[in-house]
């Protein structure tokens, strides 16, 4: 969602969490101290021009070619890129209203993409494809239903050789689905539903801890148990409270270090054209980074984003950040790249 353009004003004055009550207009900018990194590369611009076009990425990393690895976006208008590092567009499928994407390599299945349907904006649907790293094409494998209501956001969870996706509806609905791949078309089944009050989209989920992050939009980042049998209670994680995060509260992405549960939490601060940083061993707040201007552009109005560490070759070294830019003139909507090395420097990170 595109946030509201009343707080991108600079006369607002800085209002912290502590003073912050219901009715007051949040702050353009957070008081907090924020570090600046410059993106290495940037995507073609979607198709969609003079739109709110281009919404939410995901990343493959080739495991055998890390300089191969392959970049998936929605045009949320219009269907699913495929990008190189180079940002180069490697192919288009048109799959009209598709919002968030997710992918997981799922080994003898294939590389299996989900994205949130949101063509019939009263039921929603999980879309499945198939991303073929030597074509770089994504193949339509079928939709799945997802409850009733507006698609809006999607993460996929692997449980040792079950795979199940999160459907985050605009209504705070979040519908877990167990996904079967083993037939000639894909079928799923919702098996449990969870809730959060106001409009939710970004989610993504941690398999080695099974936690399953959501973000309210002007609320804040949430917890849930990401297993089937698990407690539906949300635990709050960080408030939109114009510090942490400025409102809205969009793209999840973790970047996983480790085999237990070492890493970091990066979320979208729309509001303030930042990203707000966590641990996730104790969820604790280390910073908060901007994308400037450097030989691309800086990011602005931020929905989707994505993070992948290890190695993608010399250009991002130690892993690979995409965030969606929301201001790209004079040309369409597209996606800026840094490396995940970069980030960790400025926020001095070890």
């Amino acid at each position: 969602m595109r946030i509201d353009q009343a707080r991108m004003l600079f006369g607002l004055l800085p209002l912290l969490a502590a003073g912050c009550t219901a009715g007051e207009p949040r702050p353009a900018f957070s008081s907090a101290p924020t570090a600046s990194v410059q993106a290495r590369g940037e995507t073609a611009a979607v198709g969609t021009a003079n739109a709110d076009a281009a919404d939410d990425p995901a990343i493959w990393r080739n495991p055998a070619d890390p300089a191969a690895s392959l970049i998936v976006g929605t045009d949320k208008k219009a269907g699913l890129y495929v990008y190189d590092l180079s940002g180069s567009q490697q192919s288009f499928l048109d799959a009209g209203r598709v919002n968030n994407v997710d992918l997981r390599d799922m080994g003898a299945a294939g590389i299996i993409v989900a994205a949130s349907d949101r063509n019939d904006p009263l039921n929603a649907k999980l879309a499945l494809f198939r991303l073929d790293p030597a074509t770089r094409k994504l193949t339509r494998l079928g939709k799945i239903a997802a409850g009733a209501g507006e698609a809006y956001g999607v993460c996929l969870y692997r449980d040792g050789t079950a795979l199940h996706a999160f459907n985050v509806l605009k209504d705070g609905t979040i519908n877990q689905v167990a996904l079967d791949l083993s037939g000639t078309a894909p079928t799923g089944k919702i098996v449990r539903r969870m809730k959060l009050a106001t409009q939710s989209e970004g989610c993504a989920v941690d398999a080695r801890t099974h936690r399953l992050y959501v973000a309210e939009e002007d609320v804040g980042l949430w917890r849930f148990d990401a297993r089937a049998a698990g407690s539906t209670a949300p635990v709050k994680i960080a408030a939109a409270d114009g510090v942490q995060i400025v409102a809205d509260t969009e793209g999840v992405a973790l970047a996983t270090e480790g085999d237990a549960d070492g890493g970091y939490l990066l979320v979208s601060s729309q509001g303030d054209n930042a990203y707000a940083v966590y641990r996730l061993s104790d969820e604790s707040y280390v910073g908060r980074f901007r994308i400037t201007k450097g030989r691309v552009g800086s990011t602005e109005e931020t929905d989707g984003i994505d993070v992948v560490t290890g190695d993608f070759g010399p250009d991002f070294p130690g892993g690979l950040f995409v965030a969606q830019d929301g201001q790209n003139a004079p040309s369409a909507q597209n996606f800026k790249l840094a490396a995940w090395a970069d980030i960790k420097a400025a926020l001095g990170l070890e």
